[in-house]
């Protein structure tokens, strides 16, 4: 299948490449793997759980690879253009921000749901977090190898890298606490994840159960793109809401709530640069002030003794 889609790919950068500059070789690939190969869900609705979603996200991962591979060495210097991916992810908060457990069911829940193919494509190889926890359930199910599949030195080395841009699908939130599955209760994604997702019951919700609306949540899971992989270039490629009710005549206010908070969201300056603002700007010049209060007062004292 790599090889089948490398060739698609190939015919469309022959043919197309002259107007088109912006490529995404997959768009969502983890409904494509968890919904199409983990949960049946979505075509072609296997229930392979525990190794499906796995299994497919692999070569999914190889195909870009060696699609971008492919436009590298063939393309790129006639068309100019640039070869991303389409990586959706929700942004998961602590339900607890004091619980240790809480903080890294977090970043476990944001590691087997944007880095794992994020962290592959950018740095070579899953988060380790997801090698650990995928590989323990799967030798406490008396599995000899982890259901998780591996890539061999070289095929990180070309992986590693292979994304001029991110592209960013972002609707929702979760809480996340820490659960713990027994191994006995069956392999399946979401339990060897040990996690809860949660929701704030005052979160306003559309139509779409599944989808409320926090802005904020954008916002992090922005300055989370930015420091785990190097500061990519991001395009948004989806983010909206469905409608919350219907009616004959024009009434979009909940639409244009969301769009404005997660616009607002995603205009604000990126938390590293405050940092660096403070860092760079205020701590200084609060020094500078303070080395000139003290010598105005050690002159008043001196002035005053005199």
């Amino acid at each position: 299948m790599t090889q089948y889609f490398n060739e698609y790919a190939s015919l469309c950068f022959e043919r197309f490449g002259d107007r088109v500059k912006h490529w995404i070789t997959f768009s969502n690939p983890w409904s494509v793997a968890v919904e199409g190969y983990e949960t049946g869900e979505h075509a072609p609705g296997y229930r392979l759980r525990g190794t499906g979603a796995y299994k497919a996200a692999h070569h999914i991962i190889k195909a870009h690879a060696k699609v971008w591979h492919t436009y590298n060495k063939q393309w790129r210097s006639k068309q100019r253009g640039m070869v991303g991916i389409s990586l959706t992810s929700d942004w998961g908060e602590p339900v607890d921000m004091n619980s240790q457990k809480d903080i890294e069911a977090a970043e476990r829940y944001m590691q087997f749901y944007l880095g794992w193919f994020a962290n592959t494509l950018y740095n070579g190889d899953y988060p380790e977090v997801m090698k650990d926890y995928v590989g323990r359930k799967s030798a406490q199910q008396g599995l000899a190898v982890s259901r998780l599949p591996t890539f061999s030195s070289q095929e990180k080395s070309y992986i590693k890298g292979t994304c001029d841009f991110l592209g960013l699908g972002h609707f929702t939130t979760r809480y996340i606490t820490k659960r713990n599955y027994p191994a006995t209760q069956g392999p399946t994604y979401f339990t060897d994840r040990d996690l809860l997702e949660l929701v704030d019951p005052s979160w306003p919700d559309p139509e779409s159960k599944w989808l409320y609306s926090v802005p904020w949540g954008f916002r992090r899971l922005l300055n989370f793109v930015k420091t785990q992989y190097g500061n990519p270039i991001v395009y948004v490629t989806e983010n909206g809401v469905s409608e919350k009710m219907q009616c004959p005549q024009l009434c979009d206010e909940w639409r244009i709530k969301y769009l404005k908070g997660y616009t607002n969201e995603m205009l604000k300056d990126p938390l590293a640069s405050h940092m660096e603002m403070v860092t760079e700007i205020v701590v200084p010049t609060v020094c500078t002030l303070c080395i000139l209060l003290s010598a105005v007062l050690l002159m008043f004292l001196l002035r005053k003794q005199s």
